[in-house]
């Protein structure tokens, strides 16, 4: 394994392909240690969402840290309920005093449920990113046919899909349409809460390479140039997850993980598309 400085840091169109995720790091003091102390290790993205109800405490962190905060990409999303083109703007601004940031990197569509409508939700998000409120337009959890409906309906590029994706739930269809519109694939519990340390042909290529079964599945979905967002709290699980940046696997470890024929969704409320 080898280190990587944050300027070395895989990137897709201006997105590093390694984020700190903060999804229920709810206490404030703890969620701003996590994200000060991810940037001290090198991450340059952070991950969170009104929903979480941290995003004042994601700020502090971006404060508390001796990194510039233009430097750091940082995503946040909207809720279901508040999809309407009104409560998206407002959302919106909430957001981005919260976090203390000019501008919001990338702004994501949590779900698209309750609230959601293609036209009326899009419009909010692209006339956020004309008035600079946010920098890119992004989706969470859509099937392909709703992405196809969403890049029609909107009048900004949609720049990234983040959908719960692992070597246990690969997400081939969403991928490849993802890939079809030009659309970043984000992952969300990219090491599928753990689970992924309780399958054989992980911890085969993980002992392999010496690494642990987590690092083996960030790898995996950087090879499948996923973006990944592990969720990690204390300074040894950021710093393991950071040092995946430094594995690189082979064609028959891709082929061997590929293989997995187990599946396992994590996230799968009622609201749900599929």
């Amino acid at each position: 394994m080898t280190d990587f400085a944050s300027d070395d840091s895989p990137r897709t169109s201006g997105m590093p392909m390694l984020g700190l995720g903060t999804y229920q790091n709810d206490d404030p003091e703890q969620c701003a240690e996590s994200v000060a102390t991810a940037l001290e290790l090198g991450y340059r993205h952070v991950d969170t969402a009104k929903m979480y109800g941290n995003e004042a405490a994601v700020g502090q962190g971006l404060a508390q840290a001796s990194v510039d905060a233009d430097d750091v990409f940082v995503a946040t999303k909207v809720w279901p309920d508040d999809l309407a083109y009104a409560d998206v703007i407002e959302s919106a601004e909430t957001s981005r005093e919260a976090l203390g940031i000019e501008t919001i990197d990338l702004l994501y569509i949590h779900w698209p449920a309750r609230a959601y409508d293609p036209e009326d939700t899009l419009a909010a998000f692209a006339d956020l990113r004309d008035d600079d409120v946010i920098e890119r337009v992004g989706v969470s959890n859509f099937e392909p046919s709703q992405l196809d409906e969403a890049v029609e309906a909107c009048d900004a590029p949609i720049f990234a899909n983040q959908v719960e994706c692992h070597p246990l739930l690969p997400q081939d269809e969403v991928r490849a349409a993802c890939a079809e519109h030009g659309v970043e694939p984000v992952a969300y519990a990219p090491i599928a809460r753990g689970q992924v340390a309780d399958v054989d042909a992980l911890s085969a290529v993980a002992a392999k390479h010496d690494v642990t079964a987590a690092q083996v599945s960030l790898a995996w979905l950087r090879e499948k140039g996923v973006t990944a967002i592990p969720k990690a709290t204390g300074r040894d699980h950021i710093a393991e997850n950071w040092a995946s940046l430094g594995l690189d696997l082979g064609a028959d470890d891709v082929d061997r993980i590929d293989a997995i024929d187990r599946r396992a969704r994590l996230v799968d409320p009622g609201w749900a598309a599929w």
